[in-house]
């Protein structure tokens, strides 16, 4: 392999398992903000009480997930800037300005709120605890969306002039407001939302299975699970196919008739050789197997998450508890349609690592081969520690239940056991 082969692959990786943390960071962050407010403003003690243990077993595997997060975007930013210095140099004023906005967001706003509402429970007012989680959540979702607005130039790029063959920015609210951002951020929104829903689903489904005491709290965790589910499930669905006339219009030989037919694929070939110069550019065929994979994926969640809307309507996980099982199936279906639709989105845009501006090859650094290959051993190991390791403390802490110690609640000594009296002493009995 070549050091452009290897630094395409470590960026797929990297971005690939950093995404998997940022989709359940976003979904379980709405999980969270749903139910401390709805605590907060009911009126009855037995409800308030439950709803703010949900949110506290909820929130920390929302914490844990979000701690190994955090390293793992540190591993892809590293790599982005290690070896893809051309793409700094061309666009790096453009690129900077979104980018330097969702560092400040993800890494000062959303680390700052998150400490606060991790240690304020019980110390700060109720309404201030709950504004924090909200701010989270915004501060989340904001983070995303700067994200994709600096994937969204490199996907049609707006807002910009070369001069001497680099990239200024000159109409940020073009730059901000891309169809293809925006698109794009609403399709991911729903996936996140898809995978939320998903945890939820699966883990009480688990508890429900076992028929565990604490039924009523997993009861309500299944219904609100599927139903956050459910919303991400269509939106990603009806976003996902809004976006297909915007992203095949600027780059037509994602169309799937070029990827299918032979004659539209010549027909498109001959279109960018005119528009670009001479060049390959019809996309590999294995690219339609991972739109396939991502279509696939999301048809099957689909009437899993249908059949278990009896079960939300007339309330009956806990009846029906041998059903449970079914459920485990789709713990991975979100997260496999989500990477199928990321290594589309991305090599779809080959050659070009700025689409008609800067080719892939003309980006990526001038590096050895042997420190690809020890940069992409080494990182890539890092990242499967980290994936293995988030997942492991996330079943850990999902199968020691909601009864355990939690963060906000000071775990309580059990009470000593009362004296017991020492029984009378018949009389005569200590003199024989």
């Amino acid at each position: 392999m070549s050091v452009l082969d290897l630094s395409r692959l470590q960026f797929a990786v990297t971005t690939s398992i950093h995404w998997l943390f940022v989709m359940v960071t976003m979904g379980l962050v709405v999980v969270l903000v749903i139910l401390q407010t709805r605590a907060l403003l009911t009126r009855d003690p037995g409800k308030r009480e439950l709803l703010y243990r949900m949110t506290r077993y909820w929130g920390m595997l929302y914490v844990i997930n979000y701690a190994m997060g955090i390293a793992s975007g540190i591993i892809m930013e590293f790599q982005f800037g290690t070896n893809w210095s051309g793409l700094s140099h061309m666009a790096g004023d453009v690129l900077g300005v979104p980018l330097a906005v969702e560092t400040l967001v993800a890494f000062v706003a959303e680390s700052t709120f998150l400490a606060l509402w991790i240690f304020g429970w019980g110390r700060l007012p109720e309404w201030i605890h709950t504004l924090l989680i909200w701010l989270v959540a915004v501060t989340a979702y904001a983070s995303a969306f700067w994200v994709l607005v600096a994937n969204g130039f490199m996907q049609d790029p707006t807002g910009y002039e070369l001069v001497d063959g680099r990239a200024n920015l000159v109409d940020p609210a073009a730059l901000f407001a891309s169809p293809n951002a925006i698109m794009a951020f609403s399709h991911i929104c729903g996936a996140a939302l898809a995978a939320g829903g998903v945890i939820l689903t699966v883990v009480s489904a688990a508890y429900l299975f076992r028929r565990t005491p604490d039924q009523a709290f997993f009861v309500r965790s299944f219904r609100m699970g599927y139903l956050v589910g459910m919303v991400g499930l269509l939106s990603a669905f009806g976003t996902g196919w809004a976006q297909y006339g915007i992203v095949t219009e600027n780059q037509p030989a994602k169309s799937l008739d070029a990827l299918t037919s032979g004659g539209e694929a010549d027909a498109v070939q001959a279109e960018l050789v005119a528009q670009f110069g001479q060049g390959d550019y019809l996309l590999p065929a294995g690219l339609f197997a991972a739109f396939t994979v991502m279509m696939m994926v999301a048809e099957l969640f689909g009437p899993v998450m249908l059949f278990a809307s009896p079960l939300v309507i007339w309330r009956l996980p806990a009846k029906l508890w041998w059903l449970m099982p079914v459920f485990w199936l789709a713990l991975p279906l979100p997260f496999l349609a989500a990477v199928a639709g990321w290594v589309f989105r991305e090599m779809g845009r080959q050659p070009w690592i700025i689409y008609g501006v800067q080719r892939t090859s003309e980006a990526v650094s001038d590096n050895g081969i042997g420190m690809m290959w020890t940069s992409f051993i080494a990182f890539t190991a890092i990242l499967l520690v980290l994936l293995v390791t988030n997942w492991w403390l996330l079943a850990r802490h999902a199968v020691r239940g909601p009864n355990r110690e939690l963060f906000g609640v000071t775990p309580v000594a059990p009470p000593a056991p009362a004296p017991v009296a020492a029984a009378a002493t018949p009389r005569g009995a200590l003199h024989g």
